[in-house]
């Protein structure tokens, strides 16, 4: 079992910054690959970004890509995502998720909940106006 664990969500405005860490602690692996996903009220959990285990292939979704930053610290098993210029409609539970396996290249390995093995309980980030 992996249990991940999340943090530093919170209420900010418009414009400004969080950053979210995710540690997994339990059964170890060889390697994993670590993502976010989010979750806004009636609306279905999207892909956000993902990294491998190396840290050498990142993706990140469209509405993100420049904004946010996914990055890894392998010796302390976590995964953080630096969220810049943040904007009302990034508001949403994240969800930080381990995904089992070999290396996978390309989007199409990580955009996708099915893909991953693993989440954690999720964070509320709220962006205001």
């Amino acid at each position: 079992q992996v249990q991940l664990v999340e943090s530093g969500g919170g209420l900010v405005q418009a414009g400004g910054s969080l950053r979210l860490s995710c540690a997994a602690s339990g059964r170890t692996f060889s390697s994993y690959a670590m993502g976010w996903f989010r979750q806004a009220p009636g609306k279905e959990r999207e892909f956000v970004a993902a990294i491998s285990w190396s840290g050498g292939s990142t993706y990140y979704a469209d509405s993100v890509k420049g904004r946010f930053t996914i990055s890894r610290d392998n010796a302390k098993n976590t995964v953080y995502l630096q969220m810049n210029s943040l904007k009302p409609e990034d508001t949403a539970v994240y969800y930080c998720a381990v995904r089992i396996g070999l290396y996978c290249s390309g989007y199409g390995c990580y955009e996708y909940e099915g893909e991953y093995d693993y989440w954690g309980q999720g964070t509320q980030v709220t962006v205001s106006s």
